[in-house]
């Protein structure tokens, strides 16, 4: 018992330790950056109807490709974490800068599909054509910002690397202060600035067109380059990557360099597209089911997405621990990281549940006074004290395993848990019934999520007791 002591307080405790310091930045930057979507749907719904249906449609063709983009330069940080824990800083520049022409590369292709493939896509989903054609031109605007935000992430994923995570958060908070105003001065133009300040508007400026969502999507590229030019800047001044001179020297594209990012990091950017596509067309399912069952299901997935930053960035910081204390080659240690990492992810699971149980009802209502709609959410939230366990549980797994560069193993059980088990299970639960029991309507497509969620816990959990093992 002595010795069970003694090790919590020399390993255990201070690794938890370090483990929060990491994670917490991350967790403040993520909010950051999910505020600037929320001022986005908050502004142009103050426009007007269509400019905030073209906003919501584009966002949801845009965010997918950013996620993937993200995803695949994360693969960038258990890289460096390995290296610099093995102390072979000299190799550190050349993978950043292979990671940063994969960057450009994928933001090129990004902003390319944003300006050709829309309208065919639009023609499918029967968007009327006035929020297709304001949508187009927003996500014209956007297309313009896709490298700097595929930068900025190639950056980050570096500085994270390097345990430094709090620069994300401060050029998230920059990126935010560059976007409400870029905001408000493009969607309502002249009429705005004169609504807000009154005589002291300069008459030049009174005459600024209001651009809606065209004039959103100019302010979300704006913040995007803003963020990726910030970073650059700090990762060029800042004393803690002295010792790695990212900027001192370019070094051109390489095959072998390039191969181990998209090795890695390919399967993670497949992993988060498939998680959001499992929500989108879980979504698009409901949608069927009517107004009251939409608002309820949007309402409890809001909520619980809110508590779930701090344990997807708990899994971003032990992708960071697991790969510094390998680049060590302590094996013994790195398997205690990750354990330790997961115990923590169950504890932080168990308050938010319990946040989400204790304040369902007066959250509710801040989102809706309609009772019913109240009252079905309440209902959802319970099946969501179960879901976030799960769902904590089985990305702080994955977020190990990335430390140990096993990303395609995750991608596969990722998928079949979520599309088959997830989306699968949810849809006949939902919509068809199982025997004798008749469809579960929305909550079946919530027991199908836990369960698949349940599945991937299971199954990533008995992948990284072996490779953990094997190290």
């Amino acid at each position: 018992m002595g010795g069970f002591t003694q090790q919590i307080k020399s390993v255990y405790w201070p690794e938890t330790r370090t483990l929060m310091h990491l994670a917490l930045p991350i967790c403040g930057a993520q909010l950051a950056q999910a505020g600037m979507s929320v001022v986005d749907v908050m502004m142009t719904g103050r426009h007007d109807a269509t400019s905030l249906a073209a906003v919501s449609v584009g966002s949801s063709l845009w965010m997918p490709l950013m996620l993937f983009m993200t995803g695949t330069l994360m693969g960038l940080t258990p890289i460096v974490a390995h290296l610099l824990g093995g102390k072979r800083n000299e190799a550190i520049r050349p993978a950043v800068h292979q990671a940063l022409w994969v960057a450009l590369l994928l933001g090129a292709i990004a902003a390319v599909l944003l300006w050709s493939a829309i309208m065919p896509i639009f023609e499918l989903m029967s968007v009327p054509p006035a929020v297709a054609s304001q949508s187009a031109a927003y996500l014209s605007a956007v297309a313009f910002g896709m490298p700097g935000i595929a930068l900025f992430q190639a950056l980050r994923a570096f500085s994270d690397g390097m345990n430094h995570t709090r620069p994300a958060l401060w050029i998230s908070l920059v990126g935010l202060s560059v976007n409400i105003p870029a905001n408000y001065l493009l969607i309502y133009g002249g009429d705005g600035l004169v609504d807000l300040f009154g005589a002291w508007v300069p008459t030049s400026l009174q005459q600024l067109p209001a651009l809606g969502a065209f004039g959103c999507g100019i302010a979300t590229a704006l913040s995007m380059w803003t963020m990726a030019l910030a970073m650059a800047y700090y990762t060029r001044r800042g004393s803690t990557y002295k010792s790695v001179a990212i900027w001192q020297k370019l070094t051109p594209p390489q095959w072998l360099g390039i191969r181990e990012l998209v090795v890695v990091g390919v399967p993670i950017g497949v992993a988060i597209f498939v998680e959001v596509t499992l929500f989108t067309l879980i979504a698009l399912f409901i949608a069927s089911f009517g107004e009251v069952t939409v608002g309820a299901h949007q309402i409890a997935l809001s909520f619980t997405s809110i508590l779930f930053m701090l344990p997807m960035s708990l899994s971003m910081a032990l992708t960071v621990r697991v790969g510094n204390t390998l680049g060590q080659q302590r094996l013994a240690l790195a398997r205690k990281v990750a354990w330790n990492g997961i115990v923590i992810s169950v504890i932080i699971a168990a308050i938010n549940s319990l946040i989400l149980w204790v304040s369902a009802k007066p959250v509710i209502a801040l989102y809706t006074s309609n009772s019913e709609i109240q009252a079905l959410a309440l209902s959802i939230i319970a099946l969501a004290v179960i879901f976030q366990l799960s769902d904590s549980l089985q990305v702080n797994l994955a977020g190990a395993l990335r430390g140990y560069k096993d990303t395609r193993i995750v991608m596969v059980i990722t998928v079949l848990s979520y599309w088959i088990v997830g989306l699968g299970g949810g849809h006949w639960l939902g919509s068809y019934g199982v025997s004798e029991v008749a469809p579960l309507g929305v909550h079946g497509y919530w027991i199908g999520l836990i369960a698949g969620l349940s599945t991937a816990a299971l199954l990533l959990g008995w992948r990284l007791q072996r490779i953990s093992i094997r190290g």
